[in-house]
């Protein structure tokens, strides 16, 4: 990474589904179904077709603009949060009423509310850095900490020395 670190940017998104949370972010580079994509039992990316297949959202912000998918896309998510290895929140581009409806589901069920946002447009998406620290409040304010001016701009975003592609 080069550069110098940034007290922290902040991003407002539309909340879908209130709540907080935090974690490293994981960028993920195309759409991803929370049905037949993605592992609830571990929280890992299992879409042998996804370019980032293998690796763990469990506990990380998710950052994905846009989801793949159906009205299964619920169930996927709120057992994850019953399996406690969900996203710590969901960051979308284009609002994604399923991801929604999981997350307020999970909510009514479990007790655990899944911080749901998106943010107005692809430009404040680019500015997510798969690596970074974030902090969804409930307000739907992203606040990104630690990140060089380089990744703000969304041309960093994933180095290949970094533990951000960790998996579960």
């Amino acid at each position: 990474m080069t550069g110098n670190k940034s007290p922290g940017r902040v991003l407002h998104g539309q909340v879908l589904h209130g709540g907080t949370g935090h974690g490293e972010v994981l960028v993920l580079d195309e759409p991803l179904s929370f049905w037949g994509g993605f592992d609830a039992a571990s929280g890992r990316i299992i879409d042998t077709h996804h370019p980032q297949v293998g690796l763990c959202a469990s506990g990380r912000v998710l950052a994905v603009a846009e989801t793949r998918g159906s009205a299964a896309t619920p169930g996927g998510i709120a057992e994850a949060v019953r399996r406690g290895t969900a996203p710590a929140a969901v960051v979308l581009v284009k609002p994604d009423v399923n991801v929604a409806v999981g997350a307020m589901v999970a909510s009514a069920l479990y007790g655990v509310d899944l911080p749901v946002i998106a943010l107005s447009d692809a430009a404040a998406f680019a500015c997510l850095v798969t690596g970074a620290r974030a902090r969804v409040a409930a307000d739907g304010t992203l606040t990104l900490a630690g990140v060089t001016a380089v990744e703000m701009a969304g041309e960093d975003r994933a180095p290949p020395d970094e533990p951000s592609k960790r998996t579960c």
